[in-house]
């Protein structure tokens, strides 16, 4: 029953709708937060054998918070690689996000601090997580709340990995494979909200196409295969219906005409 609540309209949450919106947003974020633990600490584990402070630890997941970028700046920091350098790899790195800013439900989220706050945490999982906003009706408060409490679970899995490096093995068998798995999970799911066939198959082309065509920039390629093809989709459909119109009118014309 919770899972169907819905805030509808401008009006202002009260502080138990708020709580609700709150308790259904880290229920929606549990499993992303449990599935990037292990990929957290292992983050501060290198960060301390690199040479780094441990409290630089929570200031580099607090403050970049960009999963992958993160293990890659580890490398840079260490070296005193030039600032040209970084952002150069930041922004090949994270390019990915201007495809993932097309379709995330910023609309709905209300006040500007909360809207900047919300471009700056969208991650893979994020995105993931929110995608079916439109279709279930999220909240502001939730679609924050998702947001934040995975920000949150990040860096305190981050910082727990640098002040307990030495207890941590250098590797857990299996656990390299929780994200992968998440991710499948929230594939198989968004494909049962959307139930398109030709969707997902344009989806699994484009991943296979970008792997082949650029192993190396696979994401980056993909998505853009794949906008490339909804643009694509999404032409061919409004000359459809446009020649579908015309003739639609031209009937009408000629029956009149009778």
């Amino acid at each position: 029953m919770s899972e169907k609540l819905a805030i509808k309209g401008s009006r202002p949450l009260s502080d138990e709708d708020r709580w609700q919106q709150i308790r259904l947003g880290a229920k929606n974020v549990l499993p992303a937060s449990l599935a990037v633990m292990p990929l957290g600490l292992a983050l501060g584990v290198l960060l301390v054998r690199s040479g780094l402070p441990w409290w630089s630890a929570p200031l580099l997941a607090g403050l970049v918070f960009a999963g992958s970028l993160e293990f890659l700046l580890i490398g840079l920091l260490a070296a005193v690689a030039p600032l040209s350098h970084i952002a150069l790899t930041t922004l090949v790195v994270n390019f990915r996000h201007v495809f993932y800013a097309i379709s995330f439900p910023l609309h709905r989220v209300k006040g500007q601090g909360a809207k900047f706050y919300s471009m700056f945490a969208l991650t893979d999982e994020a995105y993931a997580l929110t995608l079916q906003a439109e279709r279930k009706d999220y909240s502001s408060t939730r679609i924050l709340a998702i947001q934040s409490l995975f920000h949150a679970s990040w860096t305190t899995s981050v910082l727990g990995g640098s002040l307990l490096g030495a207890m941590i093995p250098e590797s857990i068998r299996g656990l390299e494979f929780a994200v992968t798995a998440l991710f499948a999970v929230l594939a198989i799911e968004a494909i049962k909200a959307y139930r398109s066939v030709p969707l997902s198959m344009l989806a699994l082309i484009s991943a296979v196409a970008a792997s082949w065509i650029a192993p190396q920039s696979m994401m980056v390629v993909a998505m853009a295969i794949f906008l490339a093809g909804l643009a694509a989709a999404y032409l061919l459909r409004r000359r459809t219906g446009t020649a579908q119109q015309a003739g639609g009118q031209q009937a009408g014309e000629a029956a009149d005409a009778r």
